[in-house]
């Protein structure tokens, strides 16, 4: 923890942070609250945040002044990587995954088939946290294009599979 921003008789000082060139006032100090920006989030300045007033002859108890808010920055997925595992071969048993290296909160996975014919699946065949669809007794009719999905609140991305039985 260590000091950002401060305000003192008159003269607002910005320390040398990595926020130092994104972070400021959004108001000038005394006309307005003193609410901060933070431009270019990044998810490193996730955490808490603590706002400290201290007014010179101030009776108010210690405690009083402070405010906390906790900051999380939402990531979107990166672009999943889809991966064929096992043979895909009549009779046989494969499992498709997805996965991101990136996103918060994790993302989840939705597994679908858009060609030749739409299908979408459901536990337990598909496991939506950790990105796999099982698809057993394998068909020819299985064959086709399969598009998984990660998603989370601050966005998706896609990644595709073809299986050719």
């Amino acid at each position: 923890p260590g000091q950002i921003l401060t305000y003192l008789d008159g003269v607002v000082k910005v320390e040398e942070t990595e926020l130092k060139p994104r972070v400021g006032f959004l108001y000038p100090v005394l006309t307005h609250n003193i609410s901060v920006f933070i431009n270019a989030t990044r998810e490193r300045d996730s955490g808490q945040y603590i706002c400290t007033v201290n007014v010179v002859d101030d009776a108010t108890p210690m405690g009083r002044n402070v405010g906390v808010i906790n900051l999380t920055v939402l990531v979107p997925p990166a672009v999943p990587a889809c991966q064929l595992h096992g043979s895909p071969t009549v009779g046989a048993n494969v499992t498709l995954s997805c996965s991101s290296k990136k996103g918060k909160p994790r993302p989840t996975y939705q597994w679908e088939r858009t060609d030749p014919t739409p299908q979408v699946f459901f536990p337990p065949a598909q496991d939506l946290a950790r990105g796999t669809l099982r698809l057993t007794n394998l068909s020819l009719e299985m064959s086709g294009l399969y598009v998984c999905t990660a998603e989370n609140r601050a966005g998706f991305e896609t990644c595709s599979i073809v299986l050719e039985v």
